[in-house]
């Protein structure tokens, strides 16, 4: 039987950052990020506190890792979503929001938990908008797709739509957290329906 090739440092050094990541992301999804340490994290992966220190700045740091994986993963499959169809695309996404009852609330929570702490330390907010920013630009590049397939013009610039349709669905799966009763699974999908009767009704 052969034995396993030895990792190099550097494969190790991947190894770590992984673990923590995956650690970090499970422990912040648990308790949320201000009552998270980096020695809970550190236990959760295997390490030392020293190993977080190794790869990571600060616990904000951490997170923004967190982030960004879940960023990559979110980006490609809003454009594999919205390859073939951007209509069809966007109007299975804005479902997929607000029908998500129960699945991620955890994440949502502290995603917004973050997101108040960035407003409060201006020098994360850049960081923060530019992986925020890696979901919106596949629905603008879908929206300005739509627009063109149809003949139309969008209602605004394609980036600021998207934002402002992204910050309804969160805006939504925020107050869904609170008021179940009212954010039912189909909202979300319905007020997308009319961006998307815009573009039908559009100049030309």
């Amino acid at each position: 039987m052969a034995t396993p090739a030895r990792l190099t440092r550097q494969q190790r050094r991947e190894r770590t950052r992984d673990d923590l990541v995956a650690a970090a992301d499970r422990c912040f999804v648990e308790g949320g990020f201000h009552a998270t340490s980096l020695d809970q994290i550190a236990a959760a992966a295997g390490y030392t506190k020293g190993a977080v220190y190794s790869n990571f700045a600060s616990k904000e740091d951490l997170f923004f890792a967190v982030y960004e994986r879940r960023a990559e993963r979110a980006e490609a499959e809003l454009a594999r979503i919205l390859a073939d169809d951007p209509a069809a695309g966007l109007s299975r996404i804005s479902a997929d929001t607000s029908g998500r009852r129960g699945r991620d609330d955890s994440w949502l929570a502290v995603f917004f938990e973050f997101w108040a702490h960035v407003i409060r330390h201006p020098e994360f907010r850049a960081r923060f908008a530019g992986i925020h920013r890696r979901v919106q630009l596949p629905v603008a590049e879908a929206l300005e797709r739509l627009a063109a397939d149809r003949g139309s013009e969008l209602p605004d610039a394609a980036l600021p739509l998207a934002v402002a349709t992204g910050a309804m669905q969160i805006g939504l799966a925020l107050e869904r957290l609170t008021q179940p009763e009212v954010v039912d699974e189909s909202l979300g999908a319905r007020m997308s329906h009319l961006v998307l009767e815009e573009l039908e009704r559009g100049t030309g």
